[in-house]
This record gives structure tokens, sequence and C-alpha cells, in this order.
């Protein structure tokens, strides 16, 4: 059916003027864009056939903000119903990548046209529905509301001489409503109408709501989250950075209808129940993945909490810990990861075997998924931790070595000076901190063995950069452990202090955003990584990670995030490294394949293969 046939045969006669005297807008079509299956808004981007090819493939390399739904043979001013100069009230002319004009009509560019190719983009796809399902009220879109859009600090995949920020519009939506409406999304809409990023605009670059880069600013009131979309209007920057030397795109708000099915549309994620978690209060900050990897990763935490010293840490359990640091650190881009526990304060090394091994899981799933990773470690222990890193790439545990920093403190502003670009707390070099089995800070400002010995002399005080991290906006923090000295754990010293021997002296004082709770803390380290594989396994959870923009990486990286799981023959070899470096079990003070005076096989080999049974269920 054309797109005039449709007037004539389903719209008032009002909606007829209105079309054929081309006042239509994206304000007053949208009433009548599912009035028929194949109708959809669309805008229009017009580009020299010289630019037309790289144009599509940019499309198809971005196909959230750029739903391609038709483009047309270089010179075909029309397809069915449709004339490209006259359709759309108002245009933009470009020339060299800026914009001169705005037109109500193309046609004193006839000549022109003849040579350039017409894309039109689907601008069709909105939240509305879901959202008045659940009584949202839904500002009126036949007034004249234009909805505000973003330029975002989120790079588009470049192709050719095609390159632009990702535009995004911006919806409120009420808290106690939120997962609801993005369940209806995800189980009815198209994937492209799926949300880029729900929180804090400054985690996209956007500085302030109040003045969108297009249309009107949409207000917030109390009580509602943030909630981002992909937006078609990224054409407009798209057209801009190719420099062409003429150019036309339809003006935000503006639209024409098309009767034209989407060639891409697909239910989101069919079987995938979506679940949303807030990761972060300050910058408000959530995540998304599937109800099938939070059920397996709360199955990882439960097998972690086996206590086999009878340390009573049932205690310091808090819920989701693990699931939360893990989908925060799935959104990072660089991570800072330290261990290192100095009990055996008679021995050199006196560092003991649990801890560097579950540090190399993380740091590996981190590599694999494309994340940079540094280690900071006591000065004292430079070459001993350098010799296991090398010693675990060319065994194959670790695919590439890992940088190692060191961090002595000293005068005040020193923590802020190692985690941001020139002090800076706008440029932070590092965007997550993780410490396991790391001796960490009592509240006394000392550093305790689990037997109540000082061991401060050997310590670094690699806590001042946690604590700092607490102020920088964006840096957040997860600490591993197993008694509650460890650095991070003051997330839970109250419970240390009344459950845990010597915890009134022991407990550390220095809180992690999350706190993740273990019966050894390599067992933590195992599981984290467990994590991270399962969420950038869900299709939900990476499409997220994506914004929109990019191909889909699942297909082709997950054979590699397979690989850096860890491994009973992996961890066996660390296991062999440490004792090669006469590091010590931490309970008994042994050399060999032990860990808290546990044994490796018959214990810790069994665990780690129930935990990558469960993964890869």
């Amino acid at each position: 059916m054309t797109f005039i046939t449709f007037l004539r045969t389903h719209l008032l006669p009002t909606f007829r003027s209105l079309a054929l005297q081309k006042k239509f807008n994206h304000r007053n079509i949208s009433s009548m864009t599912g009035a028929q299956t194949g109708a959809k808004q669309a805008s229009v981007v017009i580009l020299p056939r010289s630019f037309a090819e790289d144009f599509e493939k940019f499309c198809q390399a971005n196909s959230g903000p750029l739903p391609l739904l038709y483009k047309s043979e270089p010179g075909e001013g029309k397809m069915p119903g449709l004339d490209v100069r006259n359709d759309c009230p108002q245009y933009k002319k470009y020339e060299y990548g800026s914009c001169t004009a705005n037109l109500t009509s193309l046609e004193g560019y006839s000549e022109q046209l003849k040579d350039m190719v017409t894309f039109y983009l689907n601008s069709s796809i909105s939240p509305k529905e879901a959202m008045q399902k659940v009584g949202i009220p839904v500002k009126n879109e036949g007034s004249h509301y234009n909805m505000g859009m973003y330029k975002t600090s989120i790079p588009c995949s470049t192709v050719g001489s095609f390159g632009c920020p990702l535009v995004v519009t911006m919806t409120p939506i009420p808290k106690d409503k939120l997962e609801t409406v993005l369940r209806d999304i995800y189980q009815t809409k198209d994937v492209r109408g799926e949300p880029v990023h729900i929180g804090s605009p400054d985690l996209l670059g956007i500085k302030d709501l109040s003045k969108p880069d297009y249309g009107e600013p949409t207000m917030l009131q109390p009580g509602d989250v943030p909630v981002f979309w992909a937006s078609e209007v990224t054409s407009l920057e798209a057209v801009s950075s190719c420099k062409s030397p003429l150019a036309f795109t339809s003006v935000p708000g503006c639209a024409v209808v098309i009767d034209r099915k989407d060639k891409g549309s697909q239910v989101s994620h069919p079987g995938e129940v979506p679940e949303v978690h807030c990761i972060s209060e300050n910058p408000l900050h959530y995540s998304i993945t599937s109800s099938s990897s939070v059920q397996k990763i709360r199955e990882l935490e439960g097998i972690i909490a086996r206590d086999p010293g009878n340390r009573g840490i049932n205690h310091l359990f808090n819920k989701d810990e693990l699931l939360k640091a893990s989908l925060s650190l799935s959104h990072a881009h660089s991570v800072l990861i330290t261990t290192g526990f100095p009990t055996h304060f008679k021995y050199d090394p006196p560092e003991e075997t649990d801890g560097p091994p579950g540090a190399i899981a993380i740091a590996a799933i981190l590599r694999a998924l494309g994340k940079e990773v540094a280690m900071v470690v006591d000065e004292r222990a430079m070459t001993l931790h350098r010799n296991i890193i090398e010693d675990s790439v060319n065994q194959g545990v670790l695919k590439t070595t890992i940088p190692l920093l060191t961090y002595r403190g000293g005068e005040a502003g020193s923590a802020l000076m190692f985690l941001c670009k020139d002090g800076d707390p706008k440029s932070p070099r590092f965007d997550h901190l993780v410490a396991i089995e790391r001796s960490g800070r009592a509240a006394d400002g000392n550093y305790y063995n689990a037997r109540k010995v000082n061991i401060k002399h050997l310590v670094d005080p690699i806590d001042d950069l946690f604590l700092a991290a607490h102020k920088i906006h964006g840096i957040s923090s997860t600490g591993i452990g197993d008694g509650g000295n460890e650095l991070g754990m003051g997330k839970v010293k109250a419970a240390v202090k009344k459950h845990i021997k010597n915890g009134d002296v022991i407990a550390c004082d220095v809180e992690a955003d999350f706190a993740v709770v273990a019966g050894v803390s390599n067992w933590g380290g195992y599981a984290l990584a467990c994590a991270l594989y399962l969420l950038n396994m869900s299709n939900i959870h990476g499409r997220y990670l994506q914004k929109a923009v990019g191909l889909p990486t699942i297909s082709s990286r997950a054979p590699a995030w397979a690989q850096a799981l860890p491994s009973v023959i992996k961890e066996e070899k660390m296991m062999k490294i440490l004792e090669h470096y006469q590091v010590r079990s931490g309970v008994t003070g042994n050399v060999g394949m032990e860990v808290d005076g546990l044994p490796f096989h018959g214990i810790h080999a069994e665990m780690i293969q129930e935990l990558i049974d469960v993964t890869n269920i």
C-alpha cells in the first residue's frame, strides 16, 4: 500500500489535508503510525552518490541510532507515494559539514538530486506504549512538544569519512516502574528500542539536561530515573562529519511516513527476561542483564560462601555483592588490582598463597574483555610479583603481562595524583579498584594478621587509594576477603568486630563499594571472573554495554572469554609457581600445594571445577 493510498483509506479528512499541504511533521503524524503495520515515521538523509556506500555501511555498523528502512538508487527522487523534494516540511542544507540553510522544499535542487541517494531512517521507535501500560503520563505528541536530544561522548563506529558521537533522547521513568517498563520493551520491541543508558547523564558526557543540542528539555520529577535512548538524529552529526560538498537532512522533529518494513526488526531477546540493578547511587548508574545470568551469579555467590575454616564469615555476607561488583566491573574500562597479605612476617617473602591466584584470574578475564588492567603492590614485593606474572604468561595462565605499579603515599594529594591525570578528579586513570586478600588498615592505623600481629612495617598505604576513590566521581571499588581484616572489608566492619575472632582489633576500617566475602579469598576471585563471563555472554547485557553502536561482539569474542576463565589446570600451575618462589599457606606457613591450610587437590580444585560447571551449564 502506498503512502497516498494509506492516507485515503485510513485517515480522517483533516489529516489528509495536512499531508497534502506538506504540513506533516513528527508531532502531528505520531498518532497514526501504528494504524498500518508497515507505516513508519522516517527521517531523511540525502547524500552524493560517492558518499552513499560508506553511509549505508555506517548505518549497518550503528543500527541502534541509524535503523535504515530504505535506500534509493542514485537520482531516484521518488519511491512509491513519496517525492523527496517536497515530502518533508523542513530540510537542513549542509555544505562541507556546516548547516547553511533551512529549506521548506528541495525543488530548486532537482539537478543536484540526480546524482544523490536518499536514505530513510526509522524514527518510530518509542517507549511510549510501555509507559502507558503502567500508567505513566506521556506528553501529548500532538502538541508542539519536541523531545530534547543530546550529543554524548560515546563514539559511533567509524566508516570511511563518517565518524560522530551518538545522539540520545531522555525519558524520565519513575523508579518504582522502571523494571516493569523495561521488561515490556525488551520482550515486545525491536532491539533498537532498548535503552542505551540508565542513570546520570554525566556518564554519557552530557553536562546539563536543561540544555539539549536539539529540541526542548525534558524535566525530571522527584522519584524519576533518567533513561536514555539512541536517536536517529545521530545522522545529522554523521552528515556534518563527512564534509560532503552538499547534503540534505530532515529537520529534527519533522518526519515523513513510509509504508516500509524494517528488515532488521526482531523482538529484542526472545526467551531472555531482563533485570535492572542499581550499581551506583553517586553517580546514579543502573545496569541491565538477563535473569538467567543473575540466577547463576547468585549460585556462584552461594558456593563461595562455604566456611571451611569455621571463621564465622556467614555473618559478613550481604546478598548480591558479587552481582553488583561484576556489573560495575563489566562497565569499567580501566581496572587497578591490588593483592598481598604479608602475614608470615618472619619469612622472606612474607606473602601467602591466598590472593595472587585470584588477582591473576580476575586480570585474565578483564583483559579478555578488552579492559585495561594494572596491578599495584608493595614496593618491597615488586620482584616477587613481577616473577609471578612473567611465569604466569610463560605457562599460559595469563595471555599477556600486566603492568606493575607501586604506591608509597607521602604528601597530601598523592593518592589523587596517582589515580588521576595531573591530579584532576575529572580525569581518572582507573574507573574501578579491586583488592583481593590485601592487608587492610584497622581503625588505629595499623595492619594486623588474623593473630593480631601488627605487620604495618611490611605494608604500603595502598588503602589511601581506596579512600581517595570514594571522593572521585566515576571510580568504584571492590574488596574481596575471607576474614574481615582485608582491604575493602570496612563495609562489614561492624559484623567483623562482633563475629570474627580478634575482630575488635583486626577489622579493616577502609570500605569498598562492594564487599565480596568468600571462604577463601581466591574463591572470590574465581567467582568474580566467572560472573564477568556470564554477564558478557548475555545478549541483553552485551547490547546495553555497546550503547547501540558498533556490531555485536559476543559470537566473535566468546571463545577468547572462555579461554580466559580459571581452570583446575591453570590454577595448579599457579600454585606451583608460588611454591617455586617459597610463598606460604596462610594458616600453616607450609610451602606447597596449599591455601589457608587446605590442600589444592581435594578442596580448591573441586571448588574451581564446581564454579566452572555452574558457569558453563
